[in-house]
């Protein structure tokens, strides 16, 4: 696994890149060897926030943690991402090359169902994403579905957690 660190608002050393590969290293028993990781490290007001991003064959998995030090929010995001994992092996061993070769020592999880609880259908009426902000914000919800009037897409406009919004643009 190839594994990128970037650090934003902060030098990484080479021994924290290091650790992250190593610590990584690990995950090589879930995907093949072209697959990339990114980690990004962010320091804000104390904080250590570390972002683990792997891509691979059109599957993403990513975990966030934050920490006084950035090498428990890596030991914390790498945890996760293996949590997660492990957790959808079943659903994920059609798509992974390397799916077969869970490793033995680690306990698995109860198979986790996906349940439909509501289905919603609505008109997709055409508007601008400042409309469709405001549109969320009426409602009351945390993100909102609609086609855009530039370029005829269904998007979705989302609040971020750190209170600014977001847009999903399909790639077509």
């Amino acid at each position: 696994m190839k594994v990128v660190c970037t650090g934003r608002r902060v030098s990484l050393k080479p021994s924290f890149v290091e650790k992250a590969e190593k610590r990584l290293g690990k995950l090589d028993k879930f995907f093949p060897d072209e697959t990339q990781a990114q980690v990004t490290v962010t320091v804000e007001k104390g904080r250590q926030t570390v972002e683990i991003t792997v891509r691979d064959a059109g599957i993403t998995v990513r975990a966030e943690k934050t920490a006084d030090q950035m090498e428990a929010a890596l030991e914390d995001a790498a945890d996760l991402l293996t949590r997660r994992l492990v957790k959808n092996r079943k659903r994920l061993s059609t798509q992974m090359t390397r799916a077969a070769e869970w490793p033995a020592d680690e306990e698995p999880e109860p198979e986790e169902t996906f349940e439909v609880i509501r289905e919603k259908r609505f008109a997709v009426k055409p508007c601008s994403t400042d409309e469709a902000i405001l549109q969320m914000n009426l409602l009351g919800h945390s993100f909102y579905l609609y086609r855009s009037m530039e370029n005829d897409q269904i998007q979705v406009v989302y609040r971020r957690a750190d209170g600014g919004y977001g847009v999903l643009i399909p790639l077509n």
